[in-house]
């Protein structure tokens, strides 16, 4: 089983995905078996048209080009390419399900799939075409069609034509027998591979949300009640919970934040006075970010569920199965699972993005923290401008955020002659979720720098956690405090892309 603790590693170059003698001899009897089965029957994709086209038999001698003309006809994406870390893994993807043997491909074609994953060959793939019913067909037509050794790949850092690089490396592009045609391209594999780095990347971004905006309650000396267990224990959800936990294990060691026995418990502290000049309880972007984030972590869970059960599984149809010596039709291609978590997912990052864009308005507005001076400038008001410029970007990337996380799952649109009449649109809400995720980074990545700010200007780091220490240096390595109006973005891009691919885990 692939899971995703292995996707990490694959993700990250630390691991490769290596196929088995045993998925090979399953590849094998299950293609063996296909060819004795079909004789004398009609099975969709092998001796028959395709989609609605299915009710035309196809003649023995034109079953083999078959496959060939449905790979080249649905290699008519369009937009950008996909980033090929994710198209790799997609590879990986389709590797995995059809090594399980319930797909009826040829040998030569998971032989040669898997010499382009193990030679680092990966195929252009344009963003736009996949449905999401019949699976990824456009998508993972493209890739298929560098398999037969046409089409674009990405190698060496470069974009050069399949043939060419076949031709140096000596690997034969492979054949299509039987069904091979179908079985590449009739299947989730390609928004699964895109959900599964997403569910890496959206951990990352996850557990610096809770870090930071633990960070944050220490900052600005918050009462400790809001994340006590006493208080998250009176709420069943587990994501919450975890979170409270989390946020008492990295401000264990510090000493600044509140108590409430100490202040507004105590009779003598409190007697007679008609106001508090101290905020009785903090904002909620500061006091609910257990209840905030919670949900996050208890959707991110149920995705990573889904998402390894969606690789693992046999998605193509119709499904081999050798066991019980029959051929099963229906529709395992359908996305909607990997679709629904999507969609769930990026409402989750949404909402975390929002959260570290009300923290960071709560630093920028001098009015409402009262301890800070106005965008954290260090200069001359009126005169320097301290962050006022990144909260701008802050705003507006989060905005942008909160548009894309429409769902795309309740958008079908019938086509292919109404074959397809509901669809999941699942390789979209897996891009869509994939720009959602890496404008959260953009936000984090301002929010950091602004938190570091704060914390040089509040001059109380040696009382903190070592967390929030060990959170200041981090930041300081890469932007460095900002006094005079000069332009960070090049060093927000570098501490934004050195979040994403540091690894983070708090869970």
């Amino acid at each position: 089983m692939l899971s995703l603790p292995q996707i990490e590693d694959i993700f990250s170059y630390q691991s490769t995905y290596q196929l088995s003698k045993e998925q090979e001899a399953r590849v094998k009897r299950s293609f063996e078996f296909l060819i004795e089965f079909s004789q004398g029957k009609v099975i969709y994709g092998i001796n028959t048209g395709f989609g609605p086209m299915a009710q035309y038999r196809i003649s023995d001698e034109e079953m083999e080009q078959l496959q060939y003309n449905l790979i080249h006809s649905h290699s008519n994406g369009s937009g950008e390419y996909v980033d090929p870390v994710y198209v790799r893994l997609a590879m990986i993807c389709r590797l995995n399900t059809l090594a399980l043997g319930y797909s009826g491909v040829s040998p030569e074609y998971v032989q040669t799939l898997n010499a382009f994953i193990q030679n680092d060959i990966i195929p252009c793939v344009p963003e736009h075409g996949g449905v999401g019913a019949s699976g990824d067909l456009i998508q993972l037509a493209h890739m298929a069609q560098t398999i037969i050794g046409f089409g674009k790949v990405h190698y060496q850092g470069e974009i050069r034509e399949t043939a060419e690089v076949l031709e140096a490396l000596k690997i034969k592009p492979s054949p299509l027998k039987l069904r091979d045609g179908l079985a590449a391209i009739n299947g989730t594999s390609f928004m699964s591979g895109i959900a599964a780095i997403n569910l890496v990347l959206s951990r990352r971004l996850i557990s610096w949300a809770i870090h930071v905006s633990s960070i944050m309650n220490e900052l600005t000396a918050s009462y400790d009640d809001s994340f006590s267990i006493e208080l998250n224990q009176a709420k069943m959800h587990p994501g919450q919970r975890q979170v409270a936990s989390l946020m008492r294990e990295l401000l264990a060691d510090g000493n600044v934040l509140k108590q409430r026995n100490e202040h507004l418990f105590n009779g003598d502290q409190i007697k007679g006075q008609e106001y508090f000049s101290e905020k009785v309880q903090e904002y909620y972007s500061l006091r609910c970010v257990p209840q905030v984030i919670g949900p996050v972590l208890d959707g991110w869970n149920h995705a990573k569920e889904v998402v390894e059960n969606e690789i693992n599984s046999a998605n193509d149809n119709p499904i081999i199965c050798v066991d019980s010596h029959n051929v099963y039709h229906g529709g395992n291609f359908h996305g909607d699972y990997v679709a629904y978590e999507m969609d769930k997912l990026k409402i989750g990052v949404t909402k975390l993005t929002m959260l570290l864009e009300r923290q960071l308005n709560f630093l920028m507005n001098a009015r409402l923290n009262q301890i800070f001076p106005p965008f954290l400038n260090t200069r001359k008001l009126g005169f320097n401008f301290g962050l006022q410029g990144m909260q701008f970007t802050a705003v507006s990337t989060t905005a942008e955020n909160q548009t894309l996380s429409n769902p795309m799952s309740v958008h079908s649109i019938p086509n292919n002659g109404d074959n397809q009449d509901i669809v999941s649109m699942g390789t979209n809400a897996a891009l869509m979720t994939k720009k959602v995720i890496d404008n959260g980074f953009e936000v984090l990545a301002v929010q950091m720098v602004a938190v570091a700010q704060a914390l040089d200007i509040g001059e109380k780091v040696d009382s903190m956690s070592t967390a929030t220490r060990t959170f200041l240096s981090f930041v300081r390595k890469e932007v460095p405090m900002l006094n005079d109006d000069v332009s960070l973005s090049k060093e927000l891009k570098e501490l934004k892309n050195k979040l994403i691919h540091k690894e983070k885990k708090l869970f």
